[in-house]
């Protein structure tokens, strides 16, 4: 498909923030891949639930099924619908943090059908405070989201950046603005079994670690073993 200005959307502009939503909702639904504004940087967008459109995303990255993208999600109905269970702390953090800037792996429920890639049961999950984003997942249901941007550049701020890296491989750029360059801090409870510092930080992001430490204690591990 050839790209033209029509396939960037300025979703600060009502009218073209009407036809780029539906355009990425259709997009979505036929296993394309959308790029999307989100509360840290731009997203590279597919349907969890599609094999073949989360292959096209890792592919459009230059990604290999070692590195399984996170899943974006509206709200905790969906975190409790994906996990195949909730643990206390993963819901204290839950509620502190979300929408906003920290991304939780736990133990992705058994009996769903999908396939993110070589996640060995767990799914990494999110809510994201970006209202654009938060709309297209109340409509289209989970996303399988990474940075927009081919592995090894720099993280795209603007859709235009995006755009700039992934070209023909999106069909739709969702634009909201600039956004910081601020990642996601990620912790990591697919391993928690009610010990303390089973809970560990694998990414320091926004949330930092005193502020995570606060929610859940010493069920989070102590800074050299969580490093």
């Amino acid at each position: 498909m050839a790209l033209d200005m029509t396939d960037l959307f300025n979703c600060q502009v009502p009218a073209e923030l009407l036809s780029g939503m539906r355009l990425a909702r259709s997009a979505i639904g036929r296993g394309e891949l959308v790029v999307i504004p989100t509360d840290t940087v731009y997203g590279i967008a597919a349907d969890a639930f599609n094999p073949a459109a989360v292959a096209r995303l890792l592919a459009a990255k230059g990604r290999s099924r070692q590195s399984p993208p996170p899943v974006l999600i509206a709200g905790m109905a969906t975190l409790d619908a994906l996990a195949e269970s909730v643990s206390e702390p993963v819901r204290l953090l839950a509620e502190a943090f979300w929408p906003g800037g920290l991304t939780l792996i736990v133990q992705a429920r058994q009996s769903l059908v999908w396939d993110l890639g070589d996640t060995h049961g767990t799914v990494a999950l999110r809510m994201p405070s970006d209202p654009i984003a938060l709309d297209l997942l109340a409509e289209v249901g989970p996303l399988a989201v990474s940075s927009a941007n081919l592995t090894g550049e720099p993280a795209a701020m603007s859709a235009d950046e995006a755009r700039a890296s992934l070209g023909e491989s999106v069909s739709v750029y969702l634009s909201g603005g600039q956004t910081s360059s601020a990642v996601s801090s990620i912790v990591d409870a697919s391993g928690y079994d009610g010990t303390p510092g089973s809970i560990r930080i694998v990414r320091h992001g926004i949330i930092d670690e005193a502020r995570i430490r606060a929610v859940i204690g010493d069920d989070l591990a102590p800074m050299e073993a969580s490093s």
